[in-house]
């Protein structure tokens, strides 16, 4: 049974608290960007993704990391677990999601967490070449990844050996509840302050068909994925957008060993976050629930992040085998 009941994550003496574990490495963490070689492919509804890569020198594994929100390729979480890697010989591709990567998108449509189509294209046009893909993805980019691995079930690419995630809002509903609550609010603020410039380009890039009279007054994900969000990218309302985006219910169809990684004062997820009934009886999903790490914390200080090195240890094992 996958479910990890001791997790190895020891936070720092003093910064056990998840918020601690969630801000500080967002305000102080600079990691130099390794994967600079940039890609653009073009997607079949008139779009573009940007993918950045590191594979130099060339290796036949390949470590395809994907983002959270509003965040880009460059983040430091992202070039953090890229450089572990390359450093024991994986070539490194961060994507970044439509309009993350500096230029806004050609389209109406946005990025979203339920769009698993966006990264099975990136996989399926990155891995030519490579024996073993691993697939890491951080919050929504979390989700999409399991989403993508549970839909396609035996289906995905079979050069895929691995996967794993951090911080995910497997059930966006229980998700947008969390960042409702009071104390979670300089969160909240924060995305809403990036998602509201990105939906004044659009306003103005695509006149009439984006309402903007009341986007200043929102202040929660239900009003914000209600109005720009679901309808933007074809959902009838915020649930119907939290329902179909949510990994929750593909997890059962997952075919490749995934590890979930999940810390238990993770400001960010709500209860219904935590997929222990499901973990326990899978055959591939191992749900770790440290009690410490807040949403992509897991600061340990001298030794570094501990997503890093846990990530690591569970892959290589995964393509090395027993």
């Amino acid at each position: 049974m996958p479910l990890i009941a001791f997790s190895s994550f020891k936070p720092p003496l003093g910064l056990a608290n998840g918020h601690l574990q969630t801000i500080l490495p967002v305000l102080f963490r600079r990691v130099a960007p390794i994967t600079r070689e940039r890609e653009r492919i073009e997607t079949p509804d008139g779009d573009f993704l940007d993918l950045d890569w590191n594979r130099e020198p060339r290796s036949e594994r390949l470590l395809i990391i994907t983002h959270g929100l509003e965040g880009s390729s460059t983040n430091a979480s992202v070039q953090g677990m890229a450089a572990a890697f390359h450093r024991v010989g994986w070539d490194t591709l961060a994507w970044n999601l439509r309009g993350c990567s500096g230029e806004p998108n050609r389209l109406l449509r946005t990025y979203h967490s339920g769009a698993s189509d966006d990264l099975e294209r990136v996989i399926d046009h990155a891995g030519h070449g490579y024996h073993e893909i691993a697939l890491i993805g951080f919050s929504i980019g979390g989700n999409l990844t399991l989403k993508y691995l549970g839909d396609l079930g035996s289906a995905i690419n079979s050069r895929i050996t691995g996967a794993v995630v951090c911080s995910v809002p497997c059930d966006l509903a229980s998700s947008a509840r969390a960042l409702e609550k009071p104390i979670n609010r300089i969160y909240m603020n924060h995305f809403l302050r990036d998602l509201r410039r990105k939906i004044w380009v659009k306003a103005a890039e695509f006149p009439g068909a984006v309402p903007t009279s009341e986007l200043k007054r929102m202040r929660t994900f239900r009003e914000f994925d209600g109005t720009y969000t679901a309808p933007l990218n074809g959902f009838l309302s915020a649930e119907d957008y939290w329902a179909k985006a949510s990994s929750k219910p593909s997890l059962i169809g997952i075919t490749v060993p995934t590890l979930m990684i999940s810390a238990l004062n993770d400001p960010f997820l709500g209860p219904e976050c935590y997929p222990s009934d499901i973990a326990e009886t899978h055959p591939h999903l191992h749900l770790e629930t440290p009690s410490s790490g807040g949403h992509l914390g897991f600061l340990s200080l001298n030794t570094g992040f501990w997503s890093e090195r846990r990530a690591l240890e569970f892959l290589n094992q995964t393509v090395e085998g027993p």
